[in-house]
C-alpha cells in the first residue's frame, strides 16, 4: 500500500479509528498459486504501542480453509481493514483529476496455527466475550457439549503483529477550503460510504488546523 506522507496515520490515529471494527481481508502466500484471501472476523487482543511493536490477533477459520496449509508453507500474513471510502469525481476537485478517500489499515503478521483443543477454545472463548458479551454464560469447554466436540472441525489463528501500516486518504495535500468544499459535496451527494467518509474527511481537516464545515 502506498503511503504518501500527508496521508499517513498515526498509532493513536489509527488505534481510536479501528476501535468497534473487527472484520477484515487476511491475505497469505500461496507456494502454489495467486495470494489466497479471507475475509474474517477478528480480535486484536494486544494494542500495539508503534509501527514496530508486537501485537497479537486471534481468529479462527474452518479446517479445510486452504489458508490455513499456506500459513504452514509460509507464516508471513497481512491483515487488511478498509472502510469509511468515497469515489470523489472530478467534477469537485481542483485538479479536475478524480480520486478514492478511504481509510485502510494493515497488520504484517507472523501467523501459527492453533491446533490443540485447549488453545482453540481460549481463542473462541475471547472472541465470544467481544463479540456477545450479552451471553456470558455461553463458553467453549474441551470435550463438553455443545461445542466441544466440534473443535476438531476448526483451527485457530494468533497473528504476531511485526509492522501497521495506516493511511487516510482525504485530501490532505489539498488546501483546506478544498477539502471543506469535498466535505459539502459527500454531505449532499449521500451515497453509500459518503457519511463515514465525510467524517474523516473533516477529522483529519481539523487535525491540520483547518475550518471544517458543521456536521
Amino acid at each position: 500500500m502506498l503511503i504518501r506522507s500527508w496521508d499517513r496515520g498515526g498509532t493513536a490515529e489509527w488505534q481510536e479509528w479501528l476501535a468497534g471494527r473487527d472484520f477484515g481481508t487476511l491475505a497469505a502466500n500461496n507456494p502454489d498459486g495467486p495470494p489466497i484471501l479471507v475475509p474474517t472476523h477478528f480480535l486484536l487482543t494486544a494494542p500495539t504501542e508503534g509501527d514496530g511493536a508486537a501485537g497479537e490477533i486471534v481468529l479462527h477459520l474452518a479446517a479445510p480453509n486452504p489458508l490455513l496449509a499456506a500459513v504452514r508453507a509460509d507464516p508471513r500474513v497481512t491483515l487488511a481493514v478498509t472502510d469509511d471510502y468515497a469515489f470523489a469525481p472530478s467534477t469537485w476537485r481542483v485538479t479536475s483529476v478524480p480520486t478514492s478517500y478511504y481509510a485502510s489499515v494493515q497488520f504484517d503478521c507472523t501467523a501459527e496455527v492453533v491446533e490443540s483443543a485447549t488453545g482453540k477454545a481460549e481463542i473462541l472463548n475471547r472472541q465470544l466475550a467481544h463479540f456477545q458479551p450479552e451471553a456470558p454464560e455461553v463458553r467453549v469447554v474441551p470435550g463438553e457439549a455443545p461445542y466441544g466436540p466440534q473443535l476438531s472441525g476448526i483451527r485457530g489463528l494468533r497473528l504476531t503483529v511485526r509492522q501497521v501500516r495506516a493511511k487516510f486518504k482525504y485530501d490532505d495535500k489539498m488546501a483546506p477550503q478544498h477539502q471543506a468544499a469535498a466535505a459539502e459535496r459527500l454531505a449532499e451527494r449521500g451515497a453509500p460510504g459518503d457519511a463515514g467518509a465525510r467524517e474523516q474527511l473533516l477529522r483529519r481537516l481539523a487535525q491540520r488546523g483547518g475550518c471544517p464545515v458543521e456536521n
